[in-house]
């Protein structure tokens, strides 16, 4: 609840006549979804006694980054997608042109948050924020990820394609998340590579759990069409592996991504239990 109120707080209606793109903001950022991405962010700060009040900040800061990505993915030039999180897409709520700028604009929105004080007071850790995240969302790494499954549809792609794809589209922002609770508490070298180890196993486990809902579940369930990666042949684990294989090897990254948290020495328990929720949702 912190973090969405942070975000309510974030994105203020001002009664001016750009509010329509606030308005659709507001629409992607706070009508539910997981709030994994936050909880990483949450999480990895709490492990390295960050304050409170400025990982909710940064917590937010992903948030709007994620669902940014999410109204863009959406887009009838992307996925083409009608609904999201059950309800009509922003493209569909509103229209194309304002949710492309509303995509812009909480993309933007993400990365003045981090830059502003309140997320630490040190300017070098800010910078630091910025520039992960930048490098994250960018072109070789969640944009270049899009990118390379658009360019797959329809082509073969072996294992180690689809995994450089899906750590790209997915994975690089889980690796921030994770990783950003240590940029704020100027953790140890080694700290901070157990998290992205860990980041890395869970990154692939939920897009594997994401094919597999996509194959498995419905509609009403998932929140959003299923099926639509077998109809457009996009590449995925399930594609390649079949379910049952694919299943198997996201159950193995979970629990490589748990060892990898070992050097915590079991103040890490909630990070375990995120992960082994990223292969049992139904969502």
């Amino acid at each position: 609840m912190r973090v969405q109120d942070e975000l309510d707080a974030l994105l203020p209606l001002k009664g001016a006549p750009e509010d329509r793109v606030v308005e659709a903001m507001r629409y992607a950022c706070l009508n539910g979804g997981k709030r994994l991405r936050p909880f990483f962010v949450m999480r990895s700060a709490a492990l390295f006694h960050v304050d409170r009040r400025a990982a909710v900040r940064a917590a937010a800061a992903v948030e709007m980054l994620h669902c940014y990505s999410l109204v863009h993915d959406d887009l009838p030039a992307m996925d083409d997608d009608d609904l999201r999180r059950g309800r009509p897409t922003v493209h569909r709520r509103f229209d194309e042109a304002t949710a492309i700028l509303a995509g812009d604009a909480l993309l933007t929105a993400a990365l003045g948050t981090l830059a502003d004080p309140a997320v630490h007071t040190d300017p070098a850790v800010r910078c630091e924020l910025v520039a992960r995240l930048a490098a994250a969302s960018g072109a070789h790494g969640m944009v270049g990820g899009q990118m390379l499954d658009l360019l797959a549809e329809h082509r073969d792609l072996d294992m180690p394609a689809i995994t450089r794809l899906q750590r790209m589209k997915t994975g690089c922002l889980i690796a921030f998340s994770c990783e950003c609770g240590g940029i704020m508490g100027k953790a140890a070298p080694r700290l901070r590579q157990a998290l992205a180890a860990y980041a890395h196993d869970v990154g692939l486990a939920f897009q594997i759990a994401d094919d597999l809902l996509d194959v498995e579940g419905s509609a009403e369930d998932v929140g959003k069409a299923t099926g639509k990666d077998a109809e457009r042949g996009k590449a995925s684990f399930v594609a390649v592996l079949g379910a049952e294989r694919a299943r198997d090897q996201a159950l193995l990254l979970i629990e490589q991504a748990v060892s990898h948290l070992e050097v915590f020495e079991g103040r890490a328990t909630l990070l375990e239990e995120a992960a082994r929720f990223v292969v049992d949702r139904s969502r």
